[in-house]
């Protein structure tokens, strides 16, 4: 298909492709002659990737296009490819932090693999933050998080297959990542709103006595 129809069938203008195209995140088309180029699947793939980053996630052209470097980085195993598209949308961005006694309990008592990742240094700096204004974290707590978390997170995971579609695995990764983890955020406060309904009661009417 010629630039138009791509532009059509993307929903996206022909002038955001053409800046797509000049920054890189978006790969040349086969060309034709000098001005008239062709493009494919991976062409409206590439785009819709581009797009929900952008719109859906909420990512800066910057985090774009480090993000689309990954995807061609040959180096990159398919694990960390996930790893590092999970950091960039839940925007981890962490100095080395000092290991949480915590999250070395948990990590074995769920019997997660022993080894450094961002992910890992996110749960350090929120343990260290929580200490830091004075919340207590109750191991037994914390325990029930991670029971829970991590029903959820092995069925997500069993979504994602290395199909070596690199560009349609960070599209589902970045996607799932920002609207399950939203998902679950939301589902936690209604279930705290729930529990705190049920032991101290409230003046409110329900939603099914609303009209």
């Amino acid at each position: 298909m010629q630039l138009k129809e791509l532009s059509r069938q993307a929903g996206i203008s022909a002038a955001s492709i053409k800046y797509y195209l000049r920054e890189g995140l978006l790969q040349p088309g086969r060309s034709r002659h000098a001005t008239l180029a062709e493009y494919g699947d991976e062409h409206l793939l590439r785009l819709r990737l581009i797009h929900s980053l952008r719109d859906v996630v909420g990512l800066s052209i910057g985090k774009v296009r480090t993000l689309i470097q990954l995807i061609h980085d040959p180096q990159l195993d398919f694990a960390e490819l996930l790893g590092k598209t999970q950091s960039l949308v839940l925007g981890y961005d962490f100095a080395e932090t000092k290991e949480h006694p915590l999250t070395a309990a948990v990590v074995q008592s769920r019997s997660w693999p022993d080894v450094h990742t961002d992910a890992r240094q996110g749960l350090n700096a929120q343990l260290s933050q929580m200490e830091s204004l004075g919340l207590e974290i109750r191991p037994d707590l914390l325990e029930s998080y991670a029971e829970a978390v991590d029903a959820v997170a092995r069925q997500d995971i069993s979504t994602i297959t290395d199909t070596g579609n690199r560009d349609q695995a960070v599209l589902t990764v970045a996607v799932g990542v920002h609207q399950y983890s939203t998902l679950l955020v939301r589902m936690l406060a209604l279930a705290q709103t729930s529990a705190s309904i049920q032991a101290y009661g409230t003046a409110g009417r329900s939603e099914a006595g609303r009209s």
